[in-house]
């Protein structure tokens, strides 16, 4: 096969069938297949021929989590998971998208409701931070988020509801209750469970998360409720990053785990800190060898892997 210069026609390149293609083509060769009408050459990233004239889309599935977030702090609600987005879309090859990771909210202090987390964003879409964990002085109830936030119920005259989750994302916080003697915090919302509500002596447990294509992680579980009392339990941490409310004040209260989206657990008695939601994260995977670059890179099942657990791009 020779490659043809005319002066008045341009350069006509090799030609062959798509049975005829070269048996062993280098990286970059190319030339006009006539079976598909296409000027096409050959990737040896992705041991395939790509028609020059059309860039070729692909399909990804995705996962997109919000950071999650913070509890509240004085026997505080627990701070709502990170919202969760599962789907798939197409991609074009050599395109740049830009992923952008959310933070998890800071914990509650001196008796004040914790900090919504941060949204994650790419491909299009938009994980919404997880809301806040009420806490004592908090007069309207765990923040609303990609799930709600714990409610707290201070003296009985304020509002201790849990925040509202967002369709389709997250589940709604649990209440707080109190008995003059007991003060507990509800649990935060999870990606596929409400937050427990507190039920004295113990705090409302924060909601489980989601099994991302049953590979055995849990993402987006909601933080723990605090309570008061030597015999009461904090509320434990929901499945998928929500960290455990404090007991009293016995500093039991975690994190929610970064990269999970978890929320975080409310903070004891008096005046203890609670803790910061979890960060998010954005997974990326398609069928067969790698063909884009960005994130972490790994390869199982037959999936190719694009974790990114920081913010960058993902290159189609």
């Amino acid at each position: 096969m020779t490659i043809v210069l005319d002066g008045t026609k341009g350069e006509i390149p090799a030609s062959w069938t798509t049975a005829g293609r070269p048996a062993s083509p280098s990286a970059g060769q190319f030339g006009f297949n006539t079976t598909i009408g296409q000027i096409e050459w050959w990737s040896s990233a992705t041991s395939q021929w790509i028609p020059i004239s059309d860039p070729p889309a692909y399909s990804v599935e995705y996962l997109a989590v919000a950071g999650g977030g913070g509890g509240g702090t004085r026997l505080g609600g627990g701070g709502g998971a990170g919202g969760y987005v599962s789907s798939n879309t197409t991609v074009t090859s050599s395109n740049i998208y830009a992923i952008v990771i959310g933070g998890g909210g800071a914990g509650g202090t001196s008796d004040g409701a914790g900090i919504q987390g941060t949204n994650t964003t790419g491909l299009s879409q938009t994980a919404i931070g997880g809301g806040y964990g009420a806490g004592f002085t908090t007069t309207t109830g765990g923040g609303s988020g990609g799930s709600g936030g714990g409610g707290m119920d201070g003296e009985g005259f304020r509002t201790n509801v849990g925040g509202s989750g967002t369709s389709g994302q997250g589940n709604a916080g649990g209440t707080g209750t109190n008995n003059d003697a007991t003060y507990v915090g509800g649990g935060g919302g999870g990606a596929g469970a409400v937050g427990s509500n507190a039920v004295i002596p113990s705090g409302g447990a924060g909601g489980v998360g989601l099994n991302w294509q049953s590979l055995g992680t849990f993402y987006a579980g909601g933080g723990g409720g605090a309570s008061y009392g030597t015999s009461a339990a904090g509320g434990a941490g929901g499945n998928g990053g929500g960290g455990q409310g404090e007991t009293n004040s016995n500093g039991n209260n975690t994190a929610g785990t970064a990269n999970r989206g978890g929320g975080g657990g409310g903070g004891g008695y008096p005046n203890r800190t609670a803790s910061a939601g979890g960060s998010g994260i954005f997974i990326i995977r398609y069928v067969g060898n790698q063909r884009g670059t960005g994130g972490t890179i790994t390869s199982a099942g037959g999936y190719t892997y694009h974790t990114f657990t920081a913010s960058g791009t993902f290159t189609a």
